[in-house]
């Protein structure tokens, strides 16, 4: 059965900071795992650190919602690891989640939470 991919990507909403994390990662250019792991460590300053495992279902996860996609490609250094690619509707969901959370920010910064 096809993927119906829906109108509205706020149904996909709130994601979690790993999902997030996976879809920044995949914006723009497809990783396979093992990078996708040391794109989010680095780009969070070793605050946010998947294992493995936790990677993985994420991932699969992504990829049963149709966020994500295999490449088909297999990485140079090892064609074990396969690579991941973001889809269009993946990235309509991750600017979602970004303007949700830019609203939390403003929202913070109308308080007086954290500086404007």
């Amino acid at each position: 059965m096809p993927h119906i991919e829906p109108k509205d990507p706020s149904a996909f909403l709130p994601l979690t900071h790993l999902s997030i994390q996976v879809l920044l990662a995949l914006a723009d250019r497809d990783l396979h795992g093992y990078g996708i792991i040391k794109e989010v460590e680095q780009r969070t300053d070793g605050v946010i650190r998947p294992a493995t495992g936790t990677l993985y279902t994420a991932l699969q996860r992504l990829m049963d919602d149709g966020l994500i996609e295999l490449t088909g490609e297999a990485s140079p250094d090892d064609a074990r690891r396969r690579a991941y690619r973001l889809t269009r509707l993946g990235r309509r969901v991750a600017a979602a989640e970004v303007e949700r959370l830019a609203g939390v920010v403003r929202t913070a910064q109308g308080k007086r939470v954290v500086k404007g």
